[in-house]
């Protein structure tokens, strides 16, 4: 009976030790697997095991100068190559040379046609200001697809003399052919600001039209000199239309535009022509100004940022109620567009030429922390209706092409006019000629009986 007592005690003893071991491998397991999943995620301790984790493609970039995914980062991208480069190549650049090749790359592709790079000799070049006593070569500078032309040549100048027409492209200014695309309106004025007598060499194509590629080139060297254009000018036409010429919106254009009103009002003009045709735009403040002189209230503009949609509105600083009629033509552009719009969605004005360039966008310069600056496209220009005068430009209301001998957009503008203020003023001239007409009319009548 002990015996099988012991042996009973012999066999559970076992039976629990095979336990305890089971216990014990499950546990061993347990910790295994939890540390292979440690391990797993500790990148380091598995490249000393010798293992490929093939994470290489996702951690931070190898130049450690940018972190991010290199999926959609510009910046990573190029940092990871600069890492690379700098760890494991031979190869030496200059690091200037390579920032302005990989952002004149960038202000290639992008699809912003404003964007480009300024290095810092060309930003203080940029930066020079021409509102002093310099001089110029005789020419109104506008831009069309961010390319310098000429707008108008001064009757008169040393450039008209040598035979710079306007709708001529600058390609180079002695001999430098610019910069990334070549010379922009403001860089192009900028760069031909300099004292009386002294000389730029400009070199220009001259395309079929605007929109035309190639074209002859020639070069003409040019003397700086105080010779200048009236920015503003004006005049009564056929003793009752006040006649306002606009070549440029300067920081004083609204103020020569309102000089200009309140003279031609003292001559009891019946109704205004405001002429815009080659006016290159420039400052938008003024725009709205000489806008609210001829509107009471309402929206002048519309400018789309990334932030939203801003409105700039009529000054309550009108000086007219009287008609009025706006003369524009395919070199109307920027902020002169804007004046357009603003005087025809608010039904103030009646629009006479043909459609408008349709460059309704703003440029922003930024500097850079390293030096230089870049130019980009930061806004765009609505009417007050919310059309898009970039590449649409404003369309006439009466469509009349430029005539080839005579000034036919006028001679349509002052009848249109006429009309506007309730027809022509009856006069003796006037008066003789109807009288004229009615006797020639009685004289041919008994005929038209027979």
């Amino acid at each position: 009976m002990a015996r099988r007592t012991q042996n009973k005690l012999r066999a559970q003893g076992a039976k629990n030790a095979r336990l305890i071991k089971v216990l014990v491998s499950l546990l061993v397991a347990c910790l295994f697997f939890g540390a292979g999943f440690w391990v797993r995620g500790n990148n380091d301790i598995l490249n000393r095991l010798g293992f490929d984790t093939g994470k290489g493609a996702e951690q931070v970039n190898p130049g450690m100068t940018v972190s991010g995914s290199t999926y959609d980062s510009l910046a990573a991208r190029v940092a990871e190559v600069q890492g690379i480069l700098e760890k494991q190549s031979f190869d030496e650049y200059n690091l200037e040379e390579a920032t302005e090749g990989v952002l004149a790359t960038l202000a290639e592709v992008a699809h912003d046609p404003s964007l480009r790079y300024y290095d810092s000799e060309r930003y203080a070049a940029y930066l020079k200001d021409v509102s002093g006593s310099f001089a110029g070569v005789g020419i109104l500078f506008a831009e069309y697809q961010n390319k310098a032309y000429a707008v108008d040549v001064f009757e008169g100048s040393e450039a008209a003399a040598k035979g710079v027409m306007p709708g001529d492209f600058v390609v180079s200014i002695d001999g430098d052919r610019g910069n990334n695309e070549g010379w922009t309106q403001a860089e192009t004025v900028k760069a031909v600001s300099r004292d009386a007598g002294d000389t730029v060499v400009l070199t220009f194509r001259r395309p079929a039209t605007l929109d035309a590629e190639g074209g002859d080139e020639y070069t003409v060297t040019l003397t700086c000199s105080d010779l200048q254009k009236e920015n503003v000018s004006s005049k009564v036409l056929e003793d009752t239309i006040g006649y306002i010429k606009v070549a440029q919106i300067t920081q004083n254009a609204d103020a020569l535009v309102e000089d200009a009103i309140k003279e031609l009002k003292k001559q009891n003009v019946s109704c205004f022509i405001l002429d815009l045709r080659d006016c290159p735009g420039g400052f938008l403040t003024q725009s709205v100004d000489i806008a609210s002189m001829f509107i009471k209230s309402g929206v002048v503009v519309e400018i789309q940022t990334k932030d939203g949609l801003a409105t700039r509105n009529a000054a309550s600083q009108t000086l007219t109620d009287l008609p009025m009629v706006v003369l524009i033509n395919g070199s109307t552009a920027g902020t002169a567009e804007v004046l357009v719009g603003a005087l025809q969605d608010n039904s103030r004005a009646t629009v006479v030429g043909v459609r408008t360039m349709g460059k309704g966008t703003v440029q922003s310069i930024q500097e850079l922390s390293f030096g230089g600056a870049i130019r980009f496209t930061s806004a765009y220009y609505k009417t007050p209706s919310g059309y898009d005068i970039d590449g649409n430009g404003i369309n006439p209301d009466i469509q009349v092409a430029a005539g080839e001998s005579d000034d036919t957009q006028l001679t349509i503008a002052v009848e249109t006019a006429f009309d506007l203020a309730g027809g022509r003023p009856i006069t003796e001239e006037t008066e003789e000629a109807a009288d004229e007409a009615e006797e020639a009319g009685s004289e041919e009548s008994p005929e038209a009986a027979e």
